[in-house]
């Protein structure tokens, strides 16, 4: 019993050194905020799951470019699943020369770009929420491609943030 106490006393330890830590701009420890909002999202796939749980550890790494992909990805991950969810009616109502049939056709044959736009065609997102959505699609490609971005602690952190709050819009919604 003693081993676990002294274990337990650690861990409240850092937890509490991070919160502190967290309120400072340039902390890594930053990322606790970003925790705390991950653990509010609700039925992510065990892909999104993964694939955010790797942006956070990017960012605790300083990998800034890779934690936005990775963000962006298990967003595309969640969007493709919910329009996928009704076994593609309403995307291929709302795109009528698309014939979509199955999640591996949504994603070989429709680029993200696309995927954004159908998204407000079915009434997913807002035009407003469709204009974001590329603003964080022209982002991801910065970081993907090679560019001149080189995003840092701060511009990341905001970024994952603003993702996670359009998965949990986009989870709230009835689709």
């Amino acid at each position: 019993m003693l081993l676990e106490d002294v274990v337990h006393r650690i861990n409240s330890f850092v937890d509490e050194a991070h919160r502190i830590l967290a309120v400072h701009e340039a902390a890594p420890s930053r990322v606790v905020l970003l925790d705390d909002t991950y653990k509010e999202l609700q039925q992510l796939s065990l892909q999104q799951d993964e694939l955010l749980r790797q942006a956070l550890r990017c960012v605790e790494n300083k990998l800034y470019r890779a934690s936005h992909i990775l963000a962006w990805t298990a967003l595309v991950d969640l969007i493709q699943n919910v329009l996928s969810s009704d076994g593609f009616r309403k995307l291929n109502a709302a795109k009528t020369h698309w014939k979509i049939t199955s999640l591996e056709q949504l994603q070989d044959e429709i680029n993200e770009f696309q995927l954004i736009e159908a998204c407000k065609d079915v009434k997913l997102v807002s035009k407003t929420e469709m204009r974001i959505l590329q603003g964080f699609l022209g982002k991801r490609n910065l970081c993907a491609h090679p560019s001149d971005f080189f995003p840092d602690l701060n511009q990341t952190l905001g970024y994952i943030a603003d993702i996670l709050n359009v998965i949990k819009k986009i989870q709230s919604r009835r689709y």
